[in-house]
């Protein structure tokens, strides 16, 4: 846990004010993080991030790490995060359970899931894979397996059979090796995959766009706080430092988020797809 140094108050401000400032600084807030990679990977991406977090706004923060997307989802349910960045699903499900509020998305992109098969396969269309083995990370990874399986139920009227294998990672090496017939992923995941996977990996189908994960905000933190973190991501994103940070969450372009962003999802009436 990192210590954050405390600005001497005022002895002119009364005692109050001063134990109130002391209390929300003196806390530390744990900053949850959907498991897409590694748990080193995602160290690596967002320590430095809540480094510049602490300061920017005085405060405290813990990288919260899951084992896998499952654990992450038990935990974000029971509201253990005071922070978290998550699939704009599972930030529908988390506002309706814990009363979590997205603060801050990327609005330059949007997100989307990719079907990829071995380059030298037979299969070209979603319409081939019919009873055929998928990997998918997880049952809720929300590009990756939540938008394809129930695409591949209503859209284009296929069973096949579900294989979870844990990570984006996962699903490309098994596609590979041979595995699986083909699996689910998104396009920043594959890009950022060793050559010698992504080389024999080619993408057949493209699932319809959604807005990207947003961090959200438990609705225990105070109103100041969610505030002051807001406010530092957007500074940060701002700088040439902070923008290079970011782009490997990916977040290419931060903006204020709220949960009106996410209309089209609940539109979309996954929740038949989505396992709990």
């Amino acid at each position: 846990m990192r210590k954050t140094l405390l600005l001497c108050v005022s002895l002119l401000i009364t005692p109050l004010i001063v134990q109130a400032d002391e209390t929300t600084k003196a806390k530390t807030y744990s900053f949850g993080v959907v498991p897409q990679f590694s748990s080193e990977r995602i160290s690596r991406t967002w320590e430095p991030i809540l480094e510049l977090l602490e300061k920017e706004t005085g405060l405290s923060f813990e990288l919260s790490g899951s084992l896998d997307i499952p654990a992450f989802e038990r935990t974000f349910t029971k509201g253990v995060f005071d922070f978290a960045y998550m699939n704009p699903y599972h930030a529908i499900v988390a506002h309706e359970s814990e009363g979590y509020e997205p603060i801050i998305r990327d609005v330059g992109r949007s997100l989307y899931g990719i079907i990829v098969v071995k380059k030298d396969s037979a299969f070209s269309t979603v319409e081939d894979l019919d009873g055929k083995k998928v990997a998918f990370p997880a049952p809720n990874a929300l590009g990756a397996a939540l938008i394809p399986r129930a695409e591949f139920s209503r859209k284009h009227g296929i069973d096949v059979e579900e294989m979870y294998v844990g990570s984006h990672s996962s699903v490309y090496l098994n596609v590979a090796l041979g595995l699986a017939s083909a699996g689910g992923g998104v396009q920043k995941t594959l890009s950022q995959q060793p050559e010698q996977i992504s080389s024999q990996l080619k993408i057949i189908n493209k699932t319809q766009e959604v807005p990207p994960h947003p961090v959200t905000a438990h609705k225990r933190v105070p109103d100041d706080v969610k505030k002051a973190v807001r406010d530092a991501f957007l500074k940060i994103a701002a700088t040439e430092t902070g923008a290079k940070l970011l782009k490997k969450v990916p977040i290419k372009s931060a903006g204020e988020s709220s949960i009106g962003d996410y209309q089209l999802l609940t539109d979309m009436k996954l929740d038949e797809f989505y396992v709990k």
